[in-house]
């Protein structure tokens, strides 16, 4: 029997406090992305071919997510048959162990298929906690997970006006930050959804202060510009805080320049997670 080869998209999370992101760096930097985990563990199952995944979403360092995905082709020895896809992700969270990263499931794909280009769309929530004077009232099991306001009273319905003004195609030059890719991409993006409204109350609201009030930023799109989430988010922030108005978020819009945001008004990682990323059914193969 030949050597069997397979290709797998793969539906992991983690939390990505201690992660530089979770894409691959070198060995000999003090901090990992979440690739180098995985494909470490990919390697302990001794395939006979060298991993490569290749991941369909960038969440930088301080990102969280409870759904990314990631393609990748395993050939076994000589008769050995295709790891199962149930067989594939119990092996891997057993060798993930302790890291704050998980496989949630796994599937057969075409050998063509690839994780980035034959994503349909990608969901991004963002966390805002306010009713929190000091940093002291912030549960500890909070901490990382969202964007406390301190102080904040927010606009919620100038915010929600905001947010309604993105929804659509439009190039979004704007909330763009800047990098080596930059040149490449195009700007111009359609945001399926855009909504603000009210988190669920938590364990820890119910157990430590009735007064944090969660808010849930989600935004949906076949795909996103480096930072466009953090920086569309730190606009409607300041749009809630009357720090900036509907008009001039705007006019931001149609300014098409990312020189044209604010200084130091980028939402920081903290309080982001990718939520979901989305396929045709037809992609996914059944399980031999």
């Amino acid at each position: 029997m030949e050597n069997c080869r397979a290709r797998y998209l793969i539906f992991f999370q983690y939390l990505g406090t201690k992660y530089s992101g979770v894409m691959k760096t070198p060995p000999h930097q003090s901090t990992l992305g979440v690739e180098n985990y995985l494909e470490n563990a990919l390697q302990k199952l001794r395939p006979q071919n060298e991993v490569c995944l290749y991941v369909s979403s960038r969440t930088d360092a301080g990102v969280h997510a409870l759904c990314n995905s990631a393609h990748v082709d395993i050939q076994r020895r000589s008769g050995k048959l295709p790891f199962t896809a149930k067989v594939l992700t119990e092996a891997l969270n057993y060798h993930l162990k302790p890291e704050p990263i998980s496989v949630v499931g796994a599937c057969r794909v075409a050998d063509t298929f690839h994780a980035r280009f034959r994503a349909r769309a990608r969901t991004y929530t963002y966390r805002l906690l306010t009713g929190v004077a000091h940093h002291a009232q912030l549960p500890v099991m909070e901490r990382g997970l969202c964007w406390a306001l301190r102080d904040a009273e927010l606009n919620v319905r100038a915010m929600q006006e905001a947010t309604s003004s993105l929804l659509g195609t439009h190039d979004f030059s704007t909330f763009q930050a800047l990098n080596s890719e930059t040149p490449f991409k195009s700007p111009v993006k359609t945001l399926m959804q855009a909504r603000l409204e009210p988190g669920p109350e938590s364990f820890t609201q119910r157990h430590f202060n009735r007064n944090l009030q969660f808010w849930e930023l989600t935004f949906k799109s076949p795909s996103f510009l480096y930072k466009q989430v953090r920086r569309m988010t730190g606009a409607l922030v300041a749009v809630g805080q009357g720090r900036l108005s509907v008009p001039q978020l705007q006019e931001l819009l149609e300014a098409r320049d990312s020189l044209a945001y604010p200084q130091n008004m980028c939402a920081p990682p903290t309080g982001l997670f990718l939520t979901g990323v989305e396929y045709e059914e037809s992609d996914l193969l059944p399980d031999s």
